[in-house]
């Protein structure tokens, strides 16, 4: 924002603090519009004491109280981190079940894409070539193949988009049998299944490994060819026949060819919108993120919804405190159940490392005005729009089913991009205010800033500027409708920055288990 005139964003009227919405913030001494006197300089995106606190009041911002006043705060005092206690968790018993009526969401028809029908169904967004591997020990010798496989192979079939080799650091020197050892091992097993991978399938195995291939891939997981019996290629490094290095690449080229050949018979159709897979997510979290950019995906969501889409939104510290909003919107009292279960099986594992949802919040998060867990909560969970929630994924689990889904996922960016690809994602949105030039080379990305700065200063990382709605210059709907309309543009093929840059951050698997 340019203008020099004082700007604070109150998100609801029984709110007792705002945020500076001015780049640069505000200096002490500043006279806001309602004529509040700032005693202190503010950063932007940081809160202003709207009224005078005593020691423990009640702090609100979105109607919630994100914490108490750790000592009296004067009206129009910065509110620092330090001035903020955090409330406890909410409790996982007692919460509302299914209580939220559906709000009347018309359907919207007439809108298509230009997607890669595939044999089970589903439908990609890209044509891409995939190497799935066991372990981690081989992951070198795939990224010397895919090198040679885009330099030597990928120009004889033009309609592959790219080849990506699925590594990982998993497989071995792990206790693969213990109970939550499933969750990496279906999660790569998906991933392998993912709709832009056009059904086809192949494995780079050492061959000593714990994770061998037939546990990764039964025979029969994927019907290559129209074989319902198939199973997956493997190459294994180990083997007798590979005599040197350069062996185990032709090898792998040799199978890689034979995948390319069906893919390339692969090409576009008209689809429905409904075809979409989108996966949402925020990181690099500011305070701006729940007042533009999130609830501009938000209304997004609710689009795709009313379209037919399926929408997945995540990262279960970042919905923990607001869970009774979830459990209330949930479509049956089986959802909320599932909810509440995924919400207890990780407040376990935090427990089990001596930590608790507080960990979440970065120094970044802190930075850009985000006191404490529960006001990125608020702002995260806007990404879910109004739809009932209709299912629920435990972490790399593939969808089943359409609708507003949650997938319960750690916040971890990468982990959550890993666990939505596992799911079935053809479609990435991810918001940022403090920036970050994440991608997934499986799915496309598309980012979204949270301010007019972030947007200046990152023109060719950011794909929509959504701090246009802080400036007053668009609202949550026009954003919303053309963050709709782009995501159909690049599920069609156009490319967002992060591919024209060809970013993207390693697939990072989700493993509870001990490590051996």
């Amino acid at each position: 924002m340019t203008s020099a005139a004082p700007r604070i964003i109150q998100m609801h009227e029984n709110d007792n603090v705002a945020i500076v919405a001015n780049d640069g913030g505000l200096t002490s001494g500043t006279v806001l519009p309602s004529g509040l006197v700032l005693k202190d300089g503010v950063p932007q995106g940081h809160k202003v004491a709207l009224s005078d606190f005593r020691e423990n009041d009640p702090i609100r911002r979105y109607n919630v109280t994100i914490g108490y006043a750790a000592q009296a705060i004067p009206a129009g005092s910065w509110i620092s981190e330090a001035l903020v206690k955090l409330p406890e968790a909410r409790a996982l018993d007692n919460l509302p079940i299914a209580t939220r009526p559906a709000p009347a969401m018309e359907p919207l028809a007439g809108f298509t894409f230009e997607g890669y029908r595939n044999p089970d169904g589903s439908v990609g967004t890209r044509n891409l070539l995939a190497i799935t591997t066991t372990v981690q020990c081989v992951a070198g010798v795939v990224e010397h193949a895919v090198k040679r496989i885009r330099a030597e192979l990928l120009p004889k079939y033009p309609h592959v988009e790219d080849v990506v080799g699925i590594e990982h650091t998993y497989g071995c020197g792990v206790a693969i049998d213990a109970p939550d050892g499933i969750i990496p091992i279906r999660t790569l097993r998906n991933i392998s299944l993912n709709p832009n991978f056009g059904g086809q399938a192949m494995i780079v195995s050492l061959g000593c490994e714990k994770l061998q291939p037939q546990r990764l891939m039964p025979r029969g997981i994927i019907p290559i060819n129209g074989n319902p019996d198939a199973e997956v290629p493997v190459v294994c490094l180990q083997d007798a026949a590979h005599v040197g290095f350069g062996a185990m690449i032709d090898a792998i080229l040799a199978q890689a060819e034979e995948r390319l050949q069906v893919l390339n018979q692969r090409r576009r159709e008209t689809v429905p919108a409904s075809e979409l897979v989108v996966g949402v997510q925020c990181g690099g979290s500011d305070a701006f993120s729940g007042v533009t950019a999130n609830p501009a995906v938000g209304y997004a969501t609710d689009l795709l919804v009313r379209a037919g889409a399926t929408v997945m939104f995540s990262e279960v510290t970042e919905v923990r405190d607001g869970i009774d909003q979830l459990t209330s919107r949930a479509a049956t009292p089986e959802v909320a159940e599932a909810m509440i279960r995924e919400m207890a099986w990780y407040d376990a594992y935090l427990k089990r490392g001596g930590v608790d949802r507080s960990a979440n919040t970065t120094p970044g998060n802190k930075k850009g005005g985000l006191s404490n867990i529960v006001e990125k909560a608020m702002g995260s969970i806007v990404k879910s729009g109004s739809a009932p929630i209709t299912g629920v994924l435990a972490p790399g689990e593939k969808l089943k089913q359409r609708g507003l889904i949650y997938a319960a996922t750690p916040a971890s960016d990468f982990i959550c991009g890993t666990l939505q690809v596992a799911a079935g994602m053809n479609l990435h949105v991810f918001t940022t205010g403090r920036g970050t030039p994440y991608g997934l080379a499986p799915v496309p990305v598309i980012k979204v800033a949270t301010r007019d700065d972030l947007a200046r200063r990152w023109h060719d990382l950011m794909d929509v500027n959504a701090g246009r709605i802080a400036s007053g210059e668009a609202t949550i709907a026009d954003v919303g409708w053309e963050l709709f309309r782009l995501m159909l543009d690049v599920a069609s093929g156009k490319k967002t920055w992060a591919e024209q840059h060809r970013l993207h951050n390693a697939l990072v698997l989700f493993n509870p288990a001990p490590v051996t």
